[in-house]
Order: structure tokens, then C-alpha cells, then sequence
């Protein structure tokens, strides 16, 4: 299984950016995708996961309202929408795959994700 994660970049707070990731391998079926950021100096955190098999969704209290995930499953890819961004939104997005055999109820826990991207800069500037 392989990510691949694009779209990052600076935008002016209030402002919006799309990231995408892209899945290769794998046989998606009990898939849960997921972006986590860091910010600097701070531990890495959850901001949403989708399971791939339903489309359900999950946000962190942060971003609800403001994020949407998504998932193009002819084009075997997830998306992030951000908008009305805030400088607290800056950090490296990462985007990742949980594989579980079987369903599976959303999780937080990074542990819990199996691969990793490779890690995309969102900058939000005042």
C-alpha cells in the first residue's frame, strides 16, 4: 500500500485549500482513511477519517464545520476540503490507511494506521 499526498501550501487565513491523497495496493474493502496534522512543536493529531466501505465520516471538534472529507472511489482517492482557515490550522497534513479484516468503528489512534504519506505543508498566514 502506497499514499500519496498533494495540495498543500500557503493561504491567507479565512481562506481555503483542497488536499488529495492518493491509494495504491490494497483491496479497500475494510479501509478507513485518514488525515492527522502537526503543527510545530506539537504531537501529531487526528482531523478526519472516512471509512471507505460506507463513506461515513469523522471530524475532530476543530475542524467540524469547516472540513470535509472525502473519497473518489474510481479515482482511489481521498480528499481534504479546508476552508475558513485559521492560523491554527498550520502544520504537515498527513494522510493515512487503516487496514482492519473486518468493520471496524472509527478511531483516533495513529497506532491504529497502518501507512503513512509522505506528508504535505499547509501554511495559514495572518
Amino acid at each position: 500500500v502506497q499514499l500519496q499526498a498533494s495540495g498543500g501550501g500557503l493561504v491567507q487565513a479565512g481562506g481555503s485549500l483542497r488536499l488529495s491523497c492518493a491509494l495504491s495496493g490494497g483491496t479497500r474493502s475494510n479501509y478507513h482513511m485518514a488525515w492527522f496534522r502537526q503543527a510545530p512543536g506539537k504531537e501529531r493529531e487526528f482531523v478526519a477519517s472516512i471509512k471507505w466501505r460506507d463513506n461515513s465520516k469523522r471530524y475532530a471538534d476543530s475542524v467540524l464545520g469547516r472540513f470535509t472529507i472525502s473519497r473518489d472511489a474510481v479515482k482511489d482517492t481521498v480528499y481534504l476540503q479546508m476552508n475558513s482557515l485559521t492560523l491554527e490550522d498550520t502544520g504537515v497534513y498527513y494522510c493515512t490507511v487503516a487496514l482492519f479484516q473486518r468493520a471496524a468503528p472509527f478511531t483516533t489512534d495513529e497506532n491504529q494506521y497502518n501507512y503513512w504519506g509522505q506528508g504535505t505543508q499547509v501554511t495559514v498566514s495572518s
